[in-house]
């Protein structure tokens, strides 16, 4: 196996393993913790302003639902595709949910995480990006941001046109040409739209095993094409150097583990017991090698040790809180040749990369 770098350690939210997700106590423990770069999702108020929340919908963020002063803005809405009810960032200004504070997504699988519920307020990107600088000067070394646009042609149509609103976001914070940024979605007309707006960071596309992005969706319906078909290999030359135009082409593409794993893992031997190396062709597919003979990079989403987000293979015999045999399968997919890994609990990552 040719010599590549080391896979950079992403917190995925910050690191919502220890403390609610995309909150400033998150994004500061994920670096404290060694991680290379954190990821925020991006949804917009009503105003146009840039806040970084998991989905549009906050119900199970924040508090809003206790919030008596809201509670006719609770609505039914379609997302994607999905009816969804509960309270919508495009439905509030900045003012209004900057009163709001976070909560833990998943309370009972993380309750040490949601003991920290209600001390945080709700951040701006751009206070992610004042908190990214500052933690790159106290570390003395660049730290970076991979963006997630969550639902861009939903709220397109409610008049929030996200790639306008982060390329102004970028240039005001002075991060327009800042090495280190990512921008992600999982809808390829949003990523095409940024570099036409002359966004000159890294693109990358995420994929899922099933389904279709929302924005072919919405234009193509039930003939739109699936995630499959980005993840064969004309797919992949399509997106990186057989891409008809600089706008079609990407630089990576960010997958669920389950695509890096090869349906075979469950019963390989990991572990040599002579010099513990890894035999990784037998336990992972080669999306890798075909993304990269493309010229795309590839990261991969998530590294967590809860059994409850663990594959099968992997799990304990203990309570869905407890940890499994996350080592094992973190030491598989940070020998499998990715570029990058999202994990929720980066000190996790790090202790097993720096291992290697």
């Amino acid at each position: 196996m040719r010599a590549r770098p080391a896979p950079l350690v992403i917190g995925h939210r910050g690191a919502p393993g220890y403390r609610p997700e995309h909150t400033r106590a998150a994004y500061e423990l994920a670096f404290a913790l060694g991680a290379d770069a954190v990821e925020p999702d991006l949804v917009a108020t009503k105003d146009g302003v840039l806040v970084v929340r998991h989905e549009n919908e906050i119900s199970g963020t924040t508090d809003v639902a206790d919030r008596a002063e809201f509670a006719g803005r609770r609505t039914t809405r379609e997302v994607d595709g999905a009816a969804l009810t509960g309270w919508f960032t495009e439905d509030f200004t900045w003012a209004e949910l900057s009163t709001l504070h976070a909560r833990e997504r998943l309370p009972q699988l993380r309750q040490a995480s949601a003991t920290f519920d209600d001390r945080y307020p709700i951040l701006r990107f751009r206070d992610l990006l004042d908190l990214v600088d500052r933690a790159s000067d106290d570390a003395g070394r660049p730290l970076g941001v991979v963006a997630e646009v969550k639902h861009a042609t939903h709220l397109a149509a409610a008049g929030l046109p996200l790639d306008e609103l982060l390329v102004a976001e970028l240039a005001e914070a002075g991060w327009s040409d800042r090495r280190g940024l990512v921008v992600e979605s999982f809808e390829p007309t949003v990523l095409r739209q940024l570099h036409d707006r002359g966004y000159a960071g890294k693109r990358v596309y995420l994929l899922e095993d099933v389904g279709a992005p929302a924005d072919r969706v919405a234009s193509a319906g039930a003939e739109a094409a699936g995630y499959d078909t980005d993840l064969t290999l004309r797919g992949l030359y399509a997106l990186g150097s057989g891409a008809a135009s600089d706008a079609a082409r990407v630089d990576g593409i960010s997958v669920e583990t389950g695509l890096v794993l090869s349906s075979g893992s469950v019963s390989v031997s990991l572990f040599d017991e002579d010099d513990g190396s890894i035999d990784i062709g037998a336990v992972t597919s080669d999306l890798v090698d075909l993304a990269h003979s493309a010229g795309l990079g590839v990261y991969t989403w998530t590294l967590r040790p809860e059994n409850a987000m663990l594959p099968p293979q992997f799990r304990s015999d203990g309570r869905e809180d407890e940890w499994g045999d996350w080592r094992r399968l973190f030491s598989i997919l940070l020998h499998s040749g990715v570029d990058g890994v999202f994990a929720d609990h980066p000190d996790l990552a790090v202790a097993v990369r720096d291992g290697l």
